[in-house]
């Protein structure tokens, strides 16, 4: 049986989907147009009716859905199990994830079980002239971007961060097919076991759906200090993110990190204040509508991808823009 379709996992919790697998159904449609194949979405959890319309809504030709209770949370062996044996019964050409915790659990040990290959946390994603699927990253800490194919071996993989892709507009007036499957988990391959969930930092800071973010960097010089991108990011409606340098300093948790080794963000609006812009730091937000850097060196490389850009003094320059936003309020 001949490897064909692309299919977009869509990751799902207590039956809401991740942004992520809708913002993979974009390029995931027009590579799918480019071979001439189908674009299918697997949506994984426990009542996700909803979660299968906006798949088409969003570009899917075909929604293939496991609706159980054993799926309402994630479970490693659970998840795996069950996209081996779809993957084996519809042999896909392509499987794409969303490089989120879940994402870059069950990746790696689908392709681990049905031995092929996965590129993982791309920021860029093709179909070559060969038919492949061509899934670029940074390699060498950033400085460069390799683009990798697997040419022997099917499906071929890769995860994909959050905020790297648009969201398609939803055209509620889309048809496609939906397809109930489902799957035997044995007992013996489940091995993990749900003993109590705690809410972590991370899924009350969501940088990945703000539409407004406001980050600090280095240039604050204290935890202090962050109260001034705090108090910007709450005139503005956003939330509040920051810098490597500023999360390895400890003035503020990993959960509000953007960047290569942190969040890829794309938001509508993008604040910088103090961040001098390093590779690692832009590869995770140059993909925002809207970049503003606030920053007292002319040179600092983050002005080379904002929009707007303004050389002073953060302690100087961010009380003012406060004041403006307060009094244009009233």
């Amino acid at each position: 049986m001949e490897s064909k379709n692309l299919w977009v996992y869509i990751e799902t919790d207590e039956g809401r989907a991740k942004n992520v697998g809708f913002e993979l159904l974009n390029p995931g449609r027009r590579m799918a147009d480019k071979l001439g194949e189908k674009l299918v979405a697997v949506v994984l959890g426990k009542g996700i009716a909803e979660a299968a319309k906006t798949a088409i809504a969003c570009g899917a030709d075909q929604v293939i859905t496991v609706d159980s209770e054993d799926f309402a949370t994630y479970n490693s062996d659970i998840h795996t199990c069950a996209m081996v044996q779809l993957i084996e019964k519809y042999r896909p050409a392509i499987v794409l994830y969303g490089a989120t915790n879940n994402g870059r659990d069950v990746g790696p040990r689908v392709a681990c079980a049905l031995k092929t290959g996965l590129t993982a946390d791309c920021t860029g994603l093709d179909i070559d002239e060969n038919g492949l699927l061509a899934s670029t990253r940074p390699a060498f800490g950033g400085n460069l971007m390799a683009t990798i194919s697997c040419p022997n071996t099917k499906p071929q993989m890769s995860t994909v961060r959050p905020g790297v892709f648009k969201k398609p507009v939803l055209d509620e007036g889309r048809t496609g097919e939906i397809i109930t499957e489902m799957v035997n988990i044995p007992a013996a391959q489940v091995r993990v076991h749900l003993l109590e969930r705690v809410r972590e930092v991370a899924e009350a800071v969501d940088l990945e759906g703000a539409e407004v973010i406001v980050s600090g960097g280095r240039g604050l010089k204290s935890a202090e200090n962050f109260a001034l991108v705090r108090d910007l990011a709450k005139a503005m409606g956003g939330v509040v993110g920051a810098s490597r340098a500023a999360v390895d300093a400890g003035w503020i948790p990993h959960a509000h990190q953007v960047g290569q080794t942190g969040k890829t963000v794309a938001p509508k609006i993008y604040v910088a204040v103090g961040i001098s812009g390093a590779i690692q730091h832009l590869a995770g937000m140059s993909g925002s509508d809207t970049i503003i850097a606030i920053n007292k060196d002319p040179d600092a490389p983050i002005f080379s991808v904002a929009d707007y850009g303004i050389v002073g003094d953060a302690f100087e320059v961010v009380p003012a823009l406060i004041a403006a936003m307060e009094a244009h309020k009233k």
